[in-house]
């Protein structure tokens, strides 16, 4: 499990991210959340019924392409919505994703410690859900504009765009004298087509060259900033880290307390680290102070508890001290990624800073494939849990 089958979810994720991040904005959103709910339902049912090494293989690949695919999710919301909303959808959007984490958290502790449920169940109850889900999203409205390639007029945006991080929950305003967009003409420039509609509604010709030219120029842009590359490499490596933690916790916790011969409390554990954390992000959101000069400071401060908290993990092996510094070590990133959305943001546009955010989890995803692959997979070093 650890070093022939959970490595592909971590190479599949970083070879669809790139396309799936333009196959997004070119079809328009709606198309690729309909994929994530298929590929999820493929996921959980070849989970339930598929036999063999190479039959979960293909279940990771399809749970990368579900994960990869998550940017639709978080996309299509500010597609459909005014600029002057973007802050209450954030919220709506934050809020259902953390109510549904819990909510399956909590419940799937319970229904195995009380109830006596066995994992399968929890496993066909998560793909009811899912089911619903892919359901709900074919009543989604189509949108009719994307970010780089279905350009409208400027007169239907406003002059100053609100940045939101749907994961984290901030909010960040431009500055008025920000460059325009690449992409978005001024209304004189665009001309009236045969059919006299109004200049405000016609869409822009789709230039794919001028697309990539543009974001190309937007990341040397945004990138020779020496502020927005010390958190940009941060987020990065912290990112990959955070990956590697997650996905290979419970494995850990499984070597540490083998769940066939004693309760286990994971569910609960993710509850509470997922709540706890978003306390954090809201409290952190609220905090007077200069980050652009304590943010540093704290960034190292911080740094420092995370990695201990990895390696108390690691090192005293004692369940309740592994659940400890599990919920430690995701407040922390949590509160900290909340702090460099904050600095990143600060002086940029929607669409710069969809494009920092892409390249820093590409960035992410790319060292820890080499990681996987140099430490877990089989065909590399295949290192023990404890020594991963």
């Amino acid at each position: 499990v650890f070093n022939e089958i959970y490595p592909v979810w971590t190479y599949s994720y970083l070879a669809l991210l790139f396309p799936v991040f333009l196959a997004t904005d070119y079809l328009r959103y709606k198309p690729v959340v309909l994929l994530q709910g298929l590929s999820l339902i493929i996921t959980w049912f070849m989970l339930l019924y598929a036999q063999g090494l190479r039959a979960f293989q293909f279940l990771e690949f399809f749970y990368g392409m579900g994960t990869a695919t998550d940017i639709a999710y978080y996309s299509y919301i500010y597609s459909v919505v005014d600029v002057n909303l973007y802050q209450k959808v954030t919220s709506y959007c934050r809020s259902a994703t953390l109510v549904g984490y819990t909510v399956g958290s909590v419940s799937g502790q319970v229904l195995v410690s009380v109830a006596g449920w066995s994992l399968f169940s929890l496993n066909v109850i998560s793909l009811t859900s899912i089911s619903i889900a892919f359901g709900s999203a074919w009543f989604l409205p189509m949108p009719q504009k994307s970010l780089f390639f279905h350009h409208v007029s400027s007169q239907q945006l406003s002059w100053e765009m609100k940045v939101m991080d749907c994961k984290n929950g901030s909010a960040v305003q431009d500055h008025t004298d920000v460059q325009r967009a690449p992409g978005w003409e001024d209304e004189a420039k665009v001309p009236l087509n045969g059919e006299g509609r109004s200049a405000e509604k016609q869409e822009q010709k789709v230039d794919i060259v001028k697309v990539f030219k543009d974001l190309w120029w937007d990341f040397l842009q945004c990138y020779s900033s020496k502020t927005m590359l010390c958190w940009s490499v941060w987020w990065a490596l912290s990112t990959c880290g955070y990956f590697q933690v997650i996905n290979y916790a419970q494995g850990l916790w499984e070597m540490v307390m083998p769940s066939h011969s004693t309760n286990i409390y994971n569910g609960a554990v993710e509850a509470v680290s997922t709540l706890l954390g978003a306390v954090a992000v809201f409290v952190v959101g609220h905090i007077k102070t200069s980050w652009a000069m304590w943010g540093e400071v704290a960034l190292a401060l911080f740094s420092f508890l995370i990695a201990a908290a990895v390696y108390i993990m690691d090192t005293v092996r004692n369940i309740w001290v592994c659940y400890a510094s599990y919920v430690v070590f995701r407040i922390i990133y949590m509160l900290l990624i909340t702090i460099a959305t904050f600095q990143i943001a600060t002086n940029l546009s929607v669409e710069r800073y969809a494009l920092v955010f892409g390249v820093n989890t590409f960035i992410a995803l790319a060292l820890q494939t080499l990681l996987t692959l140099i430490v877990v997979d089989a065909s590399g070093l295949g290192l023990d849990i404890f020594t991963q």
